[in-house]
């Protein structure tokens, strides 16, 4: 029997709308509101890129960059700090994985949970590892871009005149540097629906209503916050 006909004899057909459910939730949102969407451009993501071309701008117009590339400094640190936490929740995942039994026997015991095999929640495990796989792809692409923003910085004109190259820079810059916060965004929604997938163990009630959950607290953030309305005066 191969893995996929394991993975159906072994879902409900509960189990496999609210997987179905949560993957459109987690997809759906990156492709629906990110920044680069028709709907992103209203969000938080639109106003930082407008942010970090003004920062750019004020770059060029000074000699001394060490301010900015200490800025720099902390956001690849930032980046760094959630890349290197990923790789611990990957690894006690897989640790996870050789104590089954006994996460069965605790999620057995808790309210409103199913009683579920050891093969079933393997399942369950490889979907929660799997999200923390992706944000962990999302970081360390985003501290790679991180770095190709220090070598603009660093090969940045100092008192060119030519002003049609200097905005051309500018835009280059900050969109680098917006391409690097985007995939940082998608490894920390990672992080959120990362929690979602755990209540599966659960109920696969609770993965639909905390997916759902999570998607309203994405977009009340990206589009509806306080940091919003001040970015936007």
């Amino acid at each position: 029997m191969t893995a996929v006909q394991t993975a159906i004899s072994l879902l409900t057909v509960f189990d496999w709308i609210a997987v179905a459910f949560f993957v459109i939730c987690f997809r759906g949102y990156n492709y629906v509101f990110d920044g680069r969407s028709r709907f992103g451009r209203h969000g938080l993501a639109q106003k930082t890129h407008e942010f970090r071309k003004l920062w750019a701008r004020e770059m060029l117009s000074r000699s001394n960059r060490v301010g900015d590339t200490a800025l720099i400094g902390n956001l690849v640190n930032s980046v760094t700090f959630y890349a290197n936490t990923t790789i611990y929740i990957i690894a006690g995942l897989f640790a996870l994985l050789g104590t089954l039994d006994q996460l069965v026997n605790i999620t057995s015991d808790l309210p409103f949970s199913r009683e579920v095999s050891r093969g079933l929640m393997e399942i369950k495990v490889l979907l929660v590892l799997t999200v923390f796989v992706v944000a962990y792809f999302k970081f360390t692409w985003s501290l790679r871009q991180f770095n190709l923003l220090t070598i603009l910085v660093g090969a940045a004109p100092d008192g060119n005149p030519d002003k049609d190259y200097n905005e051309a820079y500018v835009s280059r810059m900050a969109r680098i540097n917006s391409l690097a916060g985007d995939e940082f965004n998608r490894g920390l929604r990672s992080y959120y629906f990362g929690i979602a997938s755990v209540t599966w163990m659960i109920h696969p009630g609770l993965l639909m209503a905390f997916s759902a959950l999570i998607v309203f607290v994405l977009i009340r953030r990206d589009f509806y916050s306080e940091a919003l309305e001040i970015m936007s005066k």
